[in-house]
């Protein structure tokens, strides 16, 4: 056994690593009674009562029940690391959106004057996506197509075309500002079951608008607010509210109102710091930290109140790569991330990409969908620059201890603002804090508050001790 390691910022030069190679590592989460022990390659853990470590580490007990699974933990991590199809599609029908948010990770000049897909041009598209899927998916598993910007809506009558002739072969999402988000949009998308993201940074419209405007300089917040109203008790729809240094003091605020229009799910998302212009409202990771936990337990105090959940996300989805890896929702916490191979983003000239997060960065255009094999795409070096992207391979992730909770996302950073596939990604520090906190949860027996209702169906427990 290695000494106990701790946490460090990643300012200080300092991160989480593995220690001396043991198979278990000490980890201190900041818990009165608990800490953990881990087990880095296979993300396998356990929490031990720290006046009971010298005994566990003595008896062996810990280490021979998990040398007993660890070749079926090893197997199982690395079907979710590499073993996956891809079976979503970001589809993109437009490159323009309405609005100029100071974070976009599209390019301003597509946004203002970029192409758009015809009704024709969309629906052939989706017709080569689901025979690609027949090949490749199992029988029964329908995949899913998530229309995603810029700003899909203002490619409105293409896009409820392509649903409605692709009824039954796909499940549907949109992602949308919430701009152009009226009764019949809504009506036409609920009516079917569509999943509906809208986007929202601020309780109220001065801190909304710090960050969210249209190109004349012209708030939505009241718009958007106006379509949760109309949303409310559709249980296919979250609200995304992207953290910056201009909202970040006020994402408890952001959790109550989020509560208060019962939103089922939502995301404090950290902003992507891909272009320029998401660098310059980046938050500092000890700050959003702090607040970002400050939210989560707002969260549980509401729900604690109320008996109504309001899932955060992300959030759970870093839970959930610890509870139960394969059941996580989100594929951004791992690496290789999901970029090409959970999914890939079609761009509306038909350009594909391992994620939409690239698009515009033509190193990662792999291919076109009217021109070229989807899997030759799937293939091409374009898509293996994210792929083959493994925090295994570089320093200090590969000897950081929650690598597979985190997977130094996100590659499109890495890239752009690090310089390289090689480098991390933003907010190691952040990461850190959300792992601390969800093993205290665990400990606490309160993680359950922040997990989707039957988050568990289909699992099984593979090491149960009392340590």
């Amino acid at each position: 056994m290695s000494g106990t390691t701790d946490f460090h910022a990643p300012s200080r030069g300092n991160y989480l690593n593995s220690g001396n190679g043991a198979p278990l590592v000490p980890i201190d989460i900041g818990h009165t009674d608990y800490l953990a022990m881990l087990n880095p390659e296979t993300a396998f853990w356990a929490l031990v009562h720290k006046e009971r470590l010298a005994d566990v580490i003595a008896d062996g007990e810990l280490a021979a029940a998990y040398r007993d699974q660890a070749a079926a933990m090893a197997e199982e991590m690395r079907m979710l690391r590499f073993g996956l199809k891809p079976s979503a599609v970001y589809v993109n029908p437009t490159e323009l959106c309405n609005l100029d948010c100071t974070y976009c990770y599209i390019p301003g000049e597509m946004r203002k004057h970029g192409q758009q897909m015809s009704s024709e041009r969309l629906i052939e598209a989706l017709a080569r996506l689901k025979e690609h899927f027949a090949g490749t998916l199992d029988d029964g598993r329908q995949p899913q197509i998530i229309f995603h910007g810029a700003e899909p809506l203002m490619n409105k009558k293409a896009l409820f075309a392509a649903i409605d002739a692709f009824d039954g072969d796909f499940r549907f999402g949109v992602q949308t500002n919430g701009t152009k988000l009226d009764s019949k949009a809504i009506d036409f998308l609920t009516a079917r079951g569509v999943s509906i993201g809208l986007s929202l940074d601020g309780p109220l419209a001065a801190i909304t608008d710090r960050t969210r405007l249209t190109w004349t300089g012209k708030s939505v917040h009241n718009q958007v607010l106006a379509a949760m109203e109309a949303l409310r008790g559709y249980p296919h729809y979250s609200v995304i509210a992207t953290a910056t240094t201009e909202n970040l003091v006020n994402l408890t605020r952001m959790v109550e109102l989020f509560h208060d229009y019962e939103v089922p799910t939502c995301m404090l998302n950290q902003v992507r710091c891909t272009l320029a212009g998401a660098r310059q409202v980046r938050p500092d990771d000890a700050a959003l930290a702090r607040h970002f936990l400050a939210a989560l337990e707002r969260s549980h105090q509401l729900c604690q109140a109320t008996g109504r959940k309001l899932v955060v996300a992300n959030f759970a989805n870093i839970l959930l790569s610890i509870l139960a890896p394969t059941a996580r929702r989100l594929m951004c916490d791992i690496s290789p991330c999901g970029g090409g191979r959970a999914f890939f983003a079609l761009a509306p000239g038909g350009d594909l990409f391992p994620c939409s997060e690239f698009i515009g960065l033509e190193a990662f255009n792999g291919g076109n969908l009217f021109r070229d094999p989807i899997q030759t795409v799937l293939e091409s070096e374009a898509f293996r620059k994210v792929t083959e992207r493994n925090v295994d391979h570089f320093q200090p992730c590969r000897d950081c201890a929650i690598r597979h909770f985190c997977g130094s996302p996100c590659p499109a950073e890495a890239w752009e603002m690090n310089g390289g596939q090689d480098r991390t990604g933003a907010f190691c520090e952040f990461y850190e804090e959300q792992v601390r906190y969800a093993f205290r949860l665990i400990a606490d027996g309160q993680a359950d508050d922040f997990l989707w209702d039957g988050w568990d169906r289909g699992t099984e427990t593979t090491i149960d001790l009392c340590l």
